[in-house]
């Protein structure tokens, strides 16, 4: 695979993303429904943000694995959140497990009415390798 970031500014590195992303050569694709914080058993978390958030990435970080896709892959990823105030002050946590995975990935972050039962952010992402 070949794999090229496109950033005519410098400001979204702050941010932990890229404008574009442009792969060629792509062996496969995997594109993941949105992942949020459901249990095992299928259970909706009615825990705070930051709880819903690290259990988010847990999930997509299993259907990516499970898949055989490694998570520095991914070069889109859509959050969905139902309060961004409240889910600003934990976004180091995303930022931080980008950073671990070196992950360059086209974002959006969209603010939603709401989300499945009582969720509150969702991670999105196609991926890869």
């Amino acid at each position: 695979m070949n794999r090229r970031s496109i950033n005519p500014w410098t400001w979204q590195r702050q941010r932990s993303y890229v404008q574009a992303v442009e792969v060629k050569n792509v062996a496969g694709t995997l594109y993941c429904s949105g992942q949020a914080a459901i249990a095992d058993d299928g259970i909706s978390s009615d825990k705070d943000m930051e709880s819903q958030l690290r259990q988010a990435i847990a999930n997509l970080e299993n259907v990516i694995q499970t898949a055989g896709y490694l998570c520095s892959g991914i070069v889109r990823l859509n959050l969905y959140t139902t309060s961004m105030r409240e889910l600003w002050p934990h976004f180091p946590i995303l930022q931080e497990w980008i950073a671990k995975h070196q992950i360059e990935q086209a974002l959006t972050a969209l603010e939603v009415v709401g989300l499945f039962e009582t969720l509150k952010v969702e991670l999105e992402a196609t991926v890869v390798k």
